[in-house]
């Protein structure tokens, strides 16, 4: 046997017992006793580098540590959020342009790659490694995604310039203190003893027995769940319809979410900003949308600016991540069979990021077909941007 295998030799049980700090000392002790060759012989039997044995030679004629140490204070690297303590808002700065869906949901994914953002940032001044940038964006909820479909026609050429101009009005509304509601209609819901996507905790063998068969007989009620989420404050108001889907009802959900909430969280504030789909009862083609809007300016004295997601977005409507993904996950597994039900489940929806929900039933009707006369268009006070003015207005209210 040469000495590297007699040292591994009588090494080999004890190595597993040790710690960081007392393997680099035993290291230390066997090649300081081996004399001239014996870091080479040592680094080789049991796999540490010769700058660690050095390391370790200089910490065997040093004081003890306290118990339960096995650095120094002050020891080891120091961490990169300390030493570059704005580094995470560069991150996040820097990927957030690029983001896709919620930028604040729990969930959230991003197209650049960690060797590009590593560059990026370390051309602006935070020197970090690609294995950081993934370690910092999981950290902050970031992961990598796959495909899914989530298109829903074909892609418009501005659809990325609506995105950016959807953002600047946000973050510009939210930097003034206004209200920004992001709102939309949540799928609609068969009431009875259907079956509800999703599993719950139960005890072996008791699920619950629903109805085999889901038939859509017209006659069954429904719930038209048509949500408005503050974007500011993280909370969501929840109005039930059981009617129909009409911008009517959209435009009723809104204000009964202004009369009951936004008008005291928000007082003295004279703008309102709403981001919609294009399409669905607060669609930019609806006349009655841009009606009930005006009526609503008139009632308020509000100036209600809407933006519209471009074609094929509707899935990256903040209402759909911050407020609906948590309601039906709130009920998954629940059969919805009355609209007490579907009240108290929406009314219980909860989240550690401290989302809070309100929920009222809308028992009033809402006639389909209803036609717009061309002179209530006329009548719109209403200012369309220089970009897209079909998605992107201000509906003032009209004098009196």
């Amino acid at each position: 046997m040469n000495k590297s295998s007699d040292v591994e030799h009588k090494l080999s049980k004890l190595w597993p017992h040790l710690d960081e700090r007392t393997r680099r000392l035993v290291a230390a002790s066997e090649a300081l006793q081996l004399g001239r060759g014996g870091i080479s012989v040592i680094s080789k039997a049991v796999g540490l580098s010769r700058v660690t044995i050095y390391k370790g030679m200089r910490e065997v004629n040093l004081p003890p540590l306290e118990k339960g140490r096995i650095r120094r204070t002050g020891a080891g690297r120091p961490n990169l959020k300390s030493a570059d303590p704005s580094i995470m808002d560069a991150l996040d700065a820097l990927v957030d342009p690029s983001s896709r869906g919620d930028p604040e949901s729990p969930l959230r994914w991003t197209c650049k790659s960690t060797r590009s953002i590593a560059l990026e940032l370390s051309g602006r001044g935070h020197k970090v490694s690609h294995e950081k940038v993934a370690q910092m964006l999981h950290e902050s909820g970031y992961s990598l995604q796959g495909n899914r479909k989530t298109e829903e026609g074909l892609s418009h050429p501005d659809r990325d310039a609506q995105f950016q101009y959807i953002n600047r009005q946000v973050q510009c509304a939210l930097d003034g203190k206004e209200p920004v509601v992001s709102v939309d209609t949540k799928k609609k819901e068969l009431i009875g003893n259907f079956k509800n996507n999703g599993r719950q905790w139960r005890r072996s063998r008791s699920a619950e027995h629903v109805n085999s068969h889901d038939f859509p007989d017209p006659d069954l009620p429904r719930a038209y769940p048509y949500g408005i989420y503050d974007i500011g404050r993280n909370a969501g108001f929840v109005s039930i319809g059981t009617d129909h889907d009409t911008s009517v009802f959209a435009v009723s959900s809104i204000r009964g979410w202004w009369e009951n909430e936004g008008k005291l969280l928000y007082p003295n504030k004279s703008r309102l900003l709403i981001t919609a789909d294009c399409g669905g009862s607060n669609g930019y083609r609806r006349r009655q949308w841009k009606v009930e809007i005006q009526k609503l300016a008139d009632d308020t004295g509000l100036s209600i600016a809407v933006c519209h997601f471009p074609p094929g977005t509707s899935k990256w409507n903040k209402v759909e991540h911050r407020l609906f993904s948590f309601i039906s996950s709130n009920w998954r597994g629940q059969p919805l069979r009355d609209y007490e039900t579907i009240v108290n489940l929406i009314a219980a929806t909860t989240t550690a990021n401290g989302l809070t929900v309100t929920c009222r039933l809308d028992h009033s009707q809402y006639p389909i077909g209803q036609k717009v006369a061309d002179c209530d268009i006329n009548s719109l006070n209403i200012y369309k941007d220089t970009f897209h003015g079909e998605w992107n207005y201000v509906i003032k209210p009209r004098k009196s």
